[in-house]
């Protein structure tokens, strides 16, 4: 049994033998793990938060915003390429520099590789989560170039944190949410790839849950399930049975949220595979749980343990049929990890509690 690690320097490899050394429950499930690296070792910026990937034919993309600090006006949007060997270079290619000369920070770019499409990266700019505003890019070759970006239509903010989902009507179905009057959730869908949109009514209601951020699993039954971030130290679901079109009532999982972002994805297999901070409290841990039935949640694995902060986790399944994550690291670097699913070892969580 080995840690296949793909370590790019003396500090990264450093850093896994101390995991190692002590034992962290991390290595419980470590014949699952494949390969872990930083997606830079040195940057143009100091700090970075709020990771996405996506495959491409000509290999994976990664994007986040990086600049001084959050909400900092330097802060933009920044990408890398990985072929089969190493990551690119980190490069800008978005900032909220406006017409007028004032420049505003963004903020949560997503990724969607379109099948015999384009590649989208929805992003935010705006001085804050309650002001701010969507933006679309488009790459038609891997993430190389990107177009000219532009505005989303007014009330749109596109998938606010979390990758959308194709449904068998060609619509995209995207998880969104606003934060100008109390922390709400709501579905943005678009059948042109951003150009017209649909938008639902919000799905939480603001005395119970204070929710944003979903993201969104469709379940081999069609039934659709958001999971969302919540100031209720609890991760919150929504359910739909007839495409995206009504939803039922918000709803407290069994699973603890700290008010971090979470991410999602079904795996081919027909598992949910969820990435989330297991604690009410921190953003440390970090942990992977898989359910057959987005009802039931095993635990699979710890990606960190240490303290500092291990947040905003991306995930995606290739089509190898591995998992990469990406998640911001104590915002200085971004972390990806590649898992094979077929390998994780799953626990019981009685009462959402983790397991020893």
């Amino acid at each position: 049994m080995k840690l296949y690690v793909l370590a790019k320097n003396v500090v990264g490899f450093v850093a896994v033998m101390a995991i190692i050394s002590i034992g962290s429950p991390a290595l419980k499930n470590r014949d699952a793990i494949v390969t872990t690296e930083f997606i830079f070792d040195e940057a143009p910026f100091p700090s970075c938060h709020a990771s996405t990937i996506a495959e491409t034919k000509t290999g994976l993309v990664a994007a986040w915003f990086g600049g001084t600090r959050e909400r900092n006006p330097d802060v933009g949007i920044w990408v890398a390429r990985r072929d089969k060997i190493t990551w690119s270079k980190p490069f800008e290619i978005a900032n909220g520099l406006q017409p007028d000369g004032k420049r505003y920070p963004c903020w949560n770019p997503v990724l969607f590789q379109v099948e015999r499409g384009p590649l989208l990266l929805f992003y935010k700019v705006g001085p804050s989560p309650s002001e701010w505003w969507g933006m679309l890019t488009t790459s038609t070759d891997g993430g190389v170039s990107w177009s000219k970006p532009r505005r989303l239509p007014d009330g749109i903010l596109g998938p606010v944190k979390n990758k959308p989902v194709a449904l068998d009507d060609g619509s995209l179905l995207c998880g969104s949410s606003t934060e100008d009057a109390g922390w709400r959730v709501h579905m943005e869908s678009t059948t042109d790839l951003g150009v017209t949109w649909r938008k639902s009514e919000p799905l939480n209601d603001r005395a119970q849950f204070g929710a944003i951020q979903p993201t969104v699993l469709v379940h081999r039954s069609g039934a659709i399930q958001i999971l969302c971030r919540s100031r209720q130290k609890r991760i919150t679901e929504s359910w739909s049975t007839d495409g995206g079109k009504t939803w039922s009532a918000m709803k407290a999982t069994s699973l603890p949220n700290s008010s971090a972002g979470i991410d999602a994805v079904t795996l081919k297999d027909g598992r949910a595979l969820l990435v989330y901070n297991h604690t009410e409290r921190a953003r440390s841990p970090l942990n992977i749980a898989v359910s057959s039935d987005g009802k039931t949640w095993k635990a699979a694995l710890v990606l960190e343990a240490e303290p500092g902060e291990y947040s905003y986790p991306a995930v995606i399944e290739t089509g190898d049929g591995l998992v990469h994550v990406t998640y911001t690291w104590k915002r200085a670097r971004i972390k990806h990890v590649v898992i094979d699913p077929a390998k994780l070892a799953l626990r019981d969580m009685p009462d959402g509690r983790w397991p020893d």
